[in-house]
């Protein structure tokens, strides 16, 4: 009988201290939201849960990646739109002054204008990060990008690097533009090399660019650019012979390093100038002679320098009518190529935001199904665990129960 009550005894105990233990591991469930308190639960779970954790670890970086550069890139975005809309209003200014009602004094005023905004786009092409970094700069951001010289010509410090920031796996992204992408590669407007002639003119004269659009043309089928080519290889020489019979008026032929060309280019000479491809030629003159003059190397101009021409244009009073259209049209052309050089900068940042803007959705629906997905792996359905709770704890009152009842019998409850 004693080993009877015994065993009774110590069945209802560790039965209770089954449904415990059961009401214990249920109620940490619920509160921790875990459906295995153990790896050796579910071994196969639990690893593939690690691997989508790595995933979603992975993700929250990519994360703090896509809004720092999507930081910077709208930053640039700003600092272009304004540079743009301060190169537009210089123009503007440029053509204003072609203006010829306009006195000296107009003049200097509109200089001074010219030079707030050459002031307002040195600031904004020397914009720092948010880290304090040159964004022009390239991989030299820790130096100004743009200074002046003892000459007050400015000059670009930076490089032709761009950083780039990693947003997905295998995806990276520039997060800058350089300067010299978006400031050096301007071009200058074509031009002949001297106004005035070359020195190696016979003949008094000038030559002038008369219709850009005309001698750009000519200057870009026209110019050569080998290396190895003679140093008078784009050299052309107006060539003023007597007439063929006496009291004739005299003759002049165009001709390119001393030969003609086809068709040849010819004409009687006059007090008129002669209109050349785009350009007006004006001899000093009509006796025979030579006037040479040579086509100008295609060159590169950052927007700065070309405000500081404007500027001195402007200021000085002492330029000749001829003189002084060339520092406008050498404003408005260049001004115009800076201007469309920034909006093509422009379209690349917008093509890489649109990018960013297709990854960051990608990404945030990567993160959404690997959450999902080991959520279906490791973590508790709250309903069910609930349920569960409330068997344990059913099963635990009801052991418990049975246990109070079997202490409190006696031998008379049998009889």
């Amino acid at each position: 009988m004693r080993l009877s009550n015994n065993l009774i005894y110590q069945n209802n105990i560790n039965k209770m201290l089954e449904n415990q233990q059961g009401v214990a591991s249920a109620q940490e469930r619920v509160t921790t939201g875990k459906k295995y308190l153990t790896a050796s639960e579910a071994p196969a779970d639990t690893s593939q849960a690690m691997l989508y954790s790595n995933k979603i670890q992975a993700n929250e970086q990519f994360t703090k990646n896509i809004n720092q550069l999507s930081g910077r890139l709208e930053t640039q975005e700003a600092v272009l739109q304004s540079a743009n809309n301060n190169i537009q209003a210089a123009k503007d200014i440029a053509l204003k002054a072609g203006n010829g009602a306009y006195s000296q004094d107009d003049l200097k005023s509109l200089a001074s204008e010219l030079s707030e905004i050459q002031k307002s786009l040195a600031n904004l092409m020397n914009t720092r990060s948010e880290d304090g970094k040159y964004i022009f700069a390239g991989y030299q951001d820790s130096i100004q990008p743009y200074q002046q010289d003892a000459s007050g010509k400015y000059t670009y410090q930076g490089d032709q690097g761009q950083h780039k920031i990693t947003i997905a796996q295998g995806v990276s992204i520039k997060s800058s533009d350089n300067g010299f992408d978006t400031f050096e590669k301007v071009d200058a407007r074509l031009d002949i090399a001297s106004n005035s002639g070359d020195a190696t003119s016979t003949l008094a004269g000038t030559a002038y660019v008369d219709k850009q659009g005309v001698f750009d043309q000519f200057h870009k089928t026209s110019y050569n650019a080998d290396p190895a080519a003679s140093v008078t290889a784009n050299t052309f020489n107006v060539v003023v012979t007597a007439g063929a019979n006496p009291g004739d008026p005299n003759e002049y032929e165009i001709l390119r390093d001393g030969a003609s060309l086809s068709p040849a280019v010819t004409g009687e000479v006059t007090e008129e100038p002669i209109a050349f491809a785009g350009m007006k030629i004006q001899l000093a003159g009509t006796t025979p002679g030579q006037f040479d003059f040579s086509l100008q190397k295609p060159q590169k101009e950052n927007v700065l320098n070309t405000l500081q021409g404007l500027i001195n244009g402007l200021n000085d009073g002492t330029l000749n009518s001829n003189d002084f259209q060339q520092v406008l049209n050498d404003g408005v052309v260049q001004l115009q190529n800076a201007s469309e050089q920034v909006v093509f900068t422009q379209a690349n940042l917008g093509g890489r935001m649109n990018v960013l803007s297709s990854i960051t959705d990608s990404n945030t629906a990567q993160d959404i199904q690997n959450k999902a997905n080991r959520s279906s792996l490791i973590e508790v359905d709250m309903a069910k665990a609930i349920s569960d709770l409330t068997k344990q704890e059913t099963a635990l009152q009801a052991s418990q129960a049975t246990f109070g009842r079997l202490t409190n019998l006696s031998l008379f409850d049998y009889l």
